[in-house]
């Protein structure tokens, strides 16, 4: 078995995360093709869509409405190409702590609280925009499962800095 270091760690760590954020905005661009697959796949249409879960038929009325605003008003999907920006420009942030993890681990300590943000945010503009408390769950579990690696990355960002004050 190959041990890793701590700074390899570190970094496959945050490489991982960068992935994820880099895969979560890519996801952004296409997403009215993505739905449409979705219930290609899942078998959602106006008649299925009534009579399965709860769930089936929000994410059938978001396709619809966002097929509908696509072809009416496309300049509105501009949003969720700045949504996709936004995941790649945050996924470059940690280029610092890739590169040198205890000199900027201010940038993990904000990565962990953005995670914490997304919950107030979930839940206030959740119900305003009648998102199902369900489906607000679901956005509320990328802070959940996306603080968990950054507290790890800490963690060994924390015993990295302690082997590096031990070598001076």
């Amino acid at each position: 078995m190959i041990k890793l270091s701590t700074l390899q760690k570190v970094r496959a760590i945050i490489a991982f995360f960068m992935v994820a954020l880099v895969a979560a905005g890519a996801t952004a661009f296409p997403v009215e093709s993505e739905l449409k697959l979705l219930c290609s796949i899942l078998n959602i249409n106006a008649e299925t869509a009534k009579e399965s879960p709860a769930i089936f038929g929000f994410v059938y009325s978001i396709k619809e409405s966002l097929t509908e605003v696509n072809q009416n008003f496309p300049q509105l999907a501009y949003g969720y190409d700045w949504l996709a920006f936004a995941h790649l420009v945050i996924a470059l942030m940690f280029i610092g702590p890739f590169r040198d993890p205890v000199r900027n681990k201010w940038v993990i300590q904000w990565g962990m609280i953005a995670c914490v943000a997304i919950l107030p945010l979930a839940f206030i503009c959740g119900p305003i925009r009648q998102i199902p408390i369900y489906w607000t769950l679901i956005d509320c579990s990328f802070g959940v499962f996306g603080i968990i690696p950054l507290l790890f990355c800490m963690k060994l960002i924390n015993r990295l800095e302690k082997e590096q004050q031990r070598t001076e």
